[in-house]
């Protein structure tokens, strides 16, 4: 067995592939349940370095995930990477039969849907910038319903002038949205395609995937004050209609 040290960086990468004999006969089964019980027992996804740690030392968790992810393929949940994390989901091809029971969440209003799919899409974004793709005032009730939900969290503050406070999305929206990392949303070509984007764009526009980066980039400095929560909602707006200026 190797340390810790020898161990593979997290995250982990390169999980896909059926085990070869040669590795199933390698699976600790002990470590398998360990891993299977700590996802089952939590309700929200579990980060790979925690899941290390509840394994001993030298234990292979590339080889216990890649196990799990296998023989959960073909049953009704299935083992799924969000972000850096790990959860059982339902599978997709049973979720129909299941979301009856399921507990409703709430919907979000068209602004909030308008308002995070351009932060998950343009992150960092401050509210000025939301604001200019949207072309209407962003509602601090807006940004209120999308922080509760857990969907957009405050990033930082943007080294510009006023220091405006940036948004960007968590976790729990790609667990929501069955993403494993945000540059799964679709790009221009495959909203287009989906009909989800009028064909009548304006040439040259241009939808990049977005960045999987969460750090904080060259133009952002730290959240240091404890007002930052309200700064990033500011004053209350009403969100107009769009203008049809131009």
């Amino acid at each position: 067995m190797t340390d810790r040290g020898d161990a593979p960086p997290l995250p982990l990468e390169g999980l896909d592939g059926r085990l070869t004999a040669d590795e199933r006969a390698r699976l600790d089964l002990l470590h398998r349940n360990i891993v299977e019980a700590v996802l089952f027992a939590s309700p929200t996804p579990v980060e790979e370095a925690a899941l290390a740690a509840r394994l001993p030392p030298g234990a292979d968790l590339r080889l216990v995930l890649r196990a799990l992810v296998e023989d959960y393929a073909a049953r009704g949940v299935n083992l799924r990477r969000v972000g850096s994390g790990w959860a059982f989901r339902t599978a997709p091809d049973v979720a129909a039969a299941v979301v009856t029971g399921a507990r409703e969440t709430r919907k979000l209003s068209r602004a909030a849907i308008e308002t995070l799919a351009i932060i998950a899409y343009h992150q960092p974004a401050t509210r000025a910038e939301i604001e200019e793709i949207r072309g209407v005032a962003t509602s601090r009730g807006t940004l209120e319903t999308l922080l509760e939900a857990g969907f957009i969290r405050l990033r930082g503050r943007r080294r510009s002038p006023g220091r405006p406070v940036t948004f960007g999305t968590t976790p729990a929206f790609l667990d929501h949205f069955g993403l494993e990392q945000v540059s799964d949303l679709p790009g221009l070509s495959e909203l287009k395609a989906a009909g989800l984007l009028d064909a009548r764009l304006p040439p040259g526009l241009d939808l990049s995937p977005p960045s999987d980066q969460d750090g904080l980039r060259e133009d952002e400095d730290p959240l240091d004050d404890e007002d930052a929560f309200e700064a990033a909602l500011g004053p209350e707006r009403h969100e107009s209609e769009p203008s049809q200026e131009g």
